[in-house]
């Protein structure tokens, strides 16, 4: 079993372009379900952070392919997945 802060640890990679897309910065949980039901990581950062909203990359459960020790491996093909 895998605790929540040892995944906010990891690096996440998508598969499909090789591209690092950084820590977990938050998680989505289905209270219901008592599961994940997505994974948040921080978008393209703002101009110092002065300007608009951070846009944040929403990765649905289904999507993680792999769980690894350093690195969790997802796969979004669509580019409107990651500039979600």
């Amino acid at each position: 079993m895998v605790k929540i802060s040892d995944l906010r640890m990891r690096e996440v990679v998508n598969i499909a372009d090789g591209r690092r897309l950084g820590p977990i910065k938050d998680i989505d949980i289905d209270l219901e379900q008592g599961r994940i039901s997505a994974i948040i990581l921080p978008g393209a950062g703002k101009f110092l952070s002065l300007f608009g909203r951070e846009e944040e990359i929403v990765v649905p459960w289904e999507k993680i392919k792999k769980i690894g020790v350093d690195v969790i491996l997802i796969d979004l093909r669509d580019v409107t997945e990651i500039n979600r």
